[in-house]
């Protein structure tokens, strides 16, 4: 289960932004996710709440995910198409000189916090 691990890359991640940032609290994230990352979004889901109950900073975060729909290249006809309907074989020439354009990344997208601010007195 590989999903655990983006938890904790994530988490780490968002350590870093918060303590550069000077945040206390983050109340959301998005995430766009590849419908051909491999990341099965309901299992990411689970370890995400499990994680973010026994981490201080994430304990109210809310996790949003957004679809990033895969497209592929075709560098024959040079015509993109949609992947997870068509497969690596171009649908218009069909040449297998294909490649993914997106769809495979795990990318945050927004994070909602409270912080960062100095307050003057």
């Amino acid at each position: 289960m590989h999903e655990m691990g983006i938890v904790l890359h994530l988490a780490k991640t968002l350590d870093e932004t918060a303590a550069q940032e000077k945040l206390t609290r983050i109340g959301s994230v998005t995430l766009s996710v590849g419908e051909v990352s491999g990341i099965m979004t309901d299992l990411f889901e689970d370890c995400w709440n499990y994680f973010r109950g026994r981490h201080p900073l994430l304990k109210d975060a809310v996790l949003k995910i957004e679809t990033a729909p895969a497209v592929t290249f075709c560098g024959s006809c040079e015509r993109t198409y949609p992947t997870v309907q068509y497969g690596r074989e171009c649908p218009y020439c069909h040449s297998g000189e294909t490649w993914l354009l997106t769809g495979n990344e795990c990318i945050i997208k927004e994070i909602e916090a409270e912080g960062g601010e100095e307050q003057e007195e």
